[in-house]
């Protein structure tokens, strides 16, 4: 019962899914327990995911037959990820840029990252992010179809949270750890929590395959390897590890070259 109360507490933190009263108490908490949910974050993409897929895939079939529909129906199920997550992600992402942009200087940019105000650079970010997620999926619905552009959603927010967890095994966490959202998590992630991770994306992609067998989905898991990897990179050149907002940014990121590496293979 274990994992399950360690998914329970990633889908607490995660997500506005209320886990409260005596659900909560079973469930508990510890700096500890909330190390060992991180082995859940691709679960959460099950929750999130399957969620918005069904929210984009619903309004598609009550929509009148428009060239509009596919628009309406993807900034609709945008909306609703946002509002489930409280748009943990997407602030991660802002946080990161505007630091990252603000200043070559790395403490200094650990230091604008702290601060809760958006700046320029990262409303810009945010805006580009969400404006390519909804294209990308009135793209890939206008491509391949409404149930191709459901399976993509559920698809990405599981592989998109997979990714940080390369990050988490392979980078240092930095920054002002004791005051830091992502203090739990600044120890490295276990093999065994790397392999359950892998375990619900593995899942998730069978999942996928098997409704759609005909979609290019390898390519897509690519594309947001590369993704990942990118931000890698960005976070080990100038910050020298890993922050709760990279992690954020890092899903982000991955989710949107998820649908891009797919609407490519298409």
């Amino acid at each position: 019962m274990l994992p399950l109360r360690h998914f329970l507490l990633a889908i607490q933190f995660f997500t506005r899914i209320p886990i409260t009263g005596r659900l909560a108490d079973w469930v508990g908490f510890s700096p500890a327990m909330l190390r060992a949910s991180a082995a859940h974050f691709p679960g959460v993409g099950w929750v999130v995911g399957g969620l918005s897929a069904a929210v984009f895939y619903g309004l598609w079939l009550a929509l009148p037959a428009q060239p509009a529909a596919p628009w309406v129906a993807a900034v609709a199920c945008t909306v609703f990820s946002v509002l489930l997550t409280g748009a943990f992600h997407e602030d991660g992402l802002a946080d990161l840029v505007d630091g990252l942009g603000g200043s070559l200087n790395r403490e200094r940019a650990l230091d604008i990252m702290k601060d809760s105000r958006v700046g320029t650079y990262g409303a810009l970010a945010l805006v580009l992010a969400v404006a390519a997620k909804v294209a990308l999926l009135v793209l890939l619905a206008q491509a391949g179809g409404a149930w191709l552009a459901a399976l993509a959603l559920f698809a990405a927010h599981v592989t998109s949270r997979l990714m940080p967890l390369f990050v988490i095994r392979t980078l240092a966490h930095v920054g002002d750890t004791p005051q830091s959202k992502s203090k739990p998590l600044a120890e490295t992630i276990a093999v065994a929590g790397l392999l359950a991770g892998l375990l619900w994306w593995v899942l998730a992609m069978a999942l996928a395959g098997w409704l759609l067998p005909g979609a290019p989905w390898a390519l897509a898991v690519v594309a947001s390897l590369m993704g990942m990897g990118w931000m890698w990179r960005l976070l080990h050149r100038r910050l020298q590890g890993f922050t709760g907002d990279g992690l954020g940014a890092t899903q982000q990121v991955s989710e949107v070259c998820f649908y891009l590496g797919l609407a490519l293979a298409l």
